[in-house]
């Protein structure tokens, strides 16, 4: 060995209390596989989801322990500011719903309870390193392991052909998608000599690197988070991922991994690409408008709830990109604010989905929501209110989200871009409006003997009685009840999404 070598080898700086969040999840999502090996049904059906909780409880509290520290954590690779932070929270509502709506489904008893929750901390704990990155390795470590558990996920209905042909779908166009991001991302180094976002801003802002090079690499980094956020035309695997998949895997998936993606576009292109947004906030903006078209057009002709919910996800995609595209931090702050007010109303609709799904053997097919007003009140109102948001009616969260994106449009120069938002919102009323026409002008369908079976009605194992899934009711009412809320008293959310775009200090 060379004299002294060792002394001047040394690791990174990590900031235990700054990374304790992610400690917390992966942690939990060990110790939930190791108690899903015990033999007893208790353990397993019940103490596995109770445990899961349990450590979404302890993020949450390490989370809120964090607030206001701005910490870098091992050597800059992470920041833990107040973006990562009500990011986090956000992946730890939407995983906690995933787990209450999971209990009595049929996805963890086909997988084994053990590994089911386990894999679904794990791609929380993948999202919060997402949201967290500072450089492109740690990117690039995020977005694996936030995707590689839900490929495993979506497939969890192992005796149901259609939830493996998701998993497998899933797992194809995943794989493409990271593919070419990890493409773009060695483009973007090659050009720049950087990985940390802060120094890559840096060298383009003083014109170091190939500009056809990092040009090309920025085309190739859009196009990979695009497959992660369903922006079009990179959604083409969402309808069938999402109508295959677990109604619960589907409701995490559309809510925590959008959010996840819109986090990290946010970092990287408002932060280390923020010199070059002349170049990339026009082509942004046309893949905004198209998004939003082809979402709402999509929709219009769909009577499976999930396909229709996936292609609203797609057309969601593309008022959220709005914020990123405009590189302010009232743009940031929108992105921030709507992507919390869709994950509320998103999970009311989806735990409804669920809850008919087990009711009825129409699956999720809209007939499951014919004359839902008369029979199931306590459903009717929270799918009613989530549609009503999700078309942005006032008096709704949807409503106050729609409005900051179109004012920070129009603050940024792009007025266009928010007519194209508006007028796709008038196209949704189409397809929102016959789901609350189901709900309340329509007669139930009567079930005989003979009646087929959905698309999705032979996912739970028995139709449940009415009520007897009390939780996935109680997820419902929660959420849509926090819809209409928030749509009334906007104030504390404005605070957390202007918080959380402080801390992007490259664009102010």
């Amino acid at each position: 060995m060379i004299p002294g070598a060792a002394a001047a080898i040394h690791g990174p700086h990590i900031d235990y209390a700054a990374i304790s969040p992610f400690e917390a999840l992966l942690a939990g999502s060990v110790i939930v596989l190791l108690v899903g090996l015990l033999r007893s049904r208790f353990a397993r059906e019940q103490l596995v989801p109770l445990l899961s909780l349990v450590t979404l409880g302890a993020t949450l509290a390490v989370t809120i322990w964090q607030w206001n520290d701005h910490t870098p954590a091992i050597d800059g690779a992470l920041r833990i500011d107040d973006l990562t932070l009500v990011l986090t929270m956000l992946f730890v509502a939407a995983g906690a719903a995933a787990v209450v709506l999971s209990w009595r489904a049929r996805a963890p008893r086909e997988s084994a309870h053990g590994e089911y929750h386990s894999l679904l901390l794990a791609s929380i704990a993948g999202m919060a390193v997402l949201a967290a990155a500072q450089n492109l390795i740690t990117l690039f470590i995020g977005i694996e392991l936030l995707s590689i558990p839900l490929y495993v996920l979506c497939a969890t209905e192992m005796r149901r052909a259609g939830s493996l042909e998701s998993g497998l779908k899933y797992l194809i166009i995943g794989s493409v998608g990271s593919a070419t991001l990890v493409y773009g991302l060695a483009l973007i180094y090659g050009a720049t000599g950087q990985t940390d976002f802060a120094a890559i801003a840096n060298s383009i802002a003083a014109g170091h690197g190939s500009s056809t090079l990092i040009l090309t690499g920025i085309a190739l980094v859009v196009v990979g988070l695009c497959f992660k956020a369903s922006v079009a035309p990179f959604h083409q695997w969402t309808p069938d991922v999402y109508e295959g998949a677990p109604t619960p895997i589907a409701a995490f998936m559309a809510v925590a991994t959008k959010a996840a993606a819109f986090g990290v576009l946010l970092r990287i292109f408002d932060v280390a690409l923020v010199g070059d947004q002349f170049d990339w906030g026009p082509a942004l903006a046309t893949l905004a408008t198209i998004t939003i078209i082809v979402g709402n057009v999509g929709a219009l002709g769909q009577s499976s709830l999930k396909r229709m919910l996936a292609y609203s996800s797609v057309a969601q995609a593309g008022y959220i990109m709005a914020g990123v595209i405009v590189s302010t931090q009232l743009g940031a702050a929108a992105t921030v604010f709507y992507l919390i007010v869709y994950l509320l109303m998103n999970i009311a609709a989806f735990a409804v989905v669920i809850a008919r799904e087990r009711e009825t053997p129409y699956g999720d097919d809209i007939d499951a929501v014919a004359g839902l007003g008369s029979s199931r009140p306590e459903l009717a109102w929270p799918l009613t209110i989530a549609m009503l948001s999700l078309a942005g009616i006032p008096a709704t969260a949807g409503f106050i989200g729609k409005l900051y994106l179109i004012q920070a449009l129009v603050d940024g120069g792009y007025a266009w871009l928010a007519v194209i938002l508006v007028i796709g919102s008038m196209i949704s009323l189409g397809y929102y409006l016959r789901v609350i026409a189901a709900v309340w002008m329509r007669d139930a369908p009567t079930v005989g003997v003979g009646t087929p079976v959905m698309a999705g009605g032979s996912q739970e194992a028995d139709a449940a009685a009415p009520g007897r899934d009390w939780e996935v009711a109680a997820v419902a009412m929660v959420f849509g009840a926090a819809t209409i809320f928030f749509g009334i008293v906007p104030q504390p959310l404005f605070d957390l999404a202007h918080r959380a775009a402080g801390s992007l200090t490259g664009i102010f």
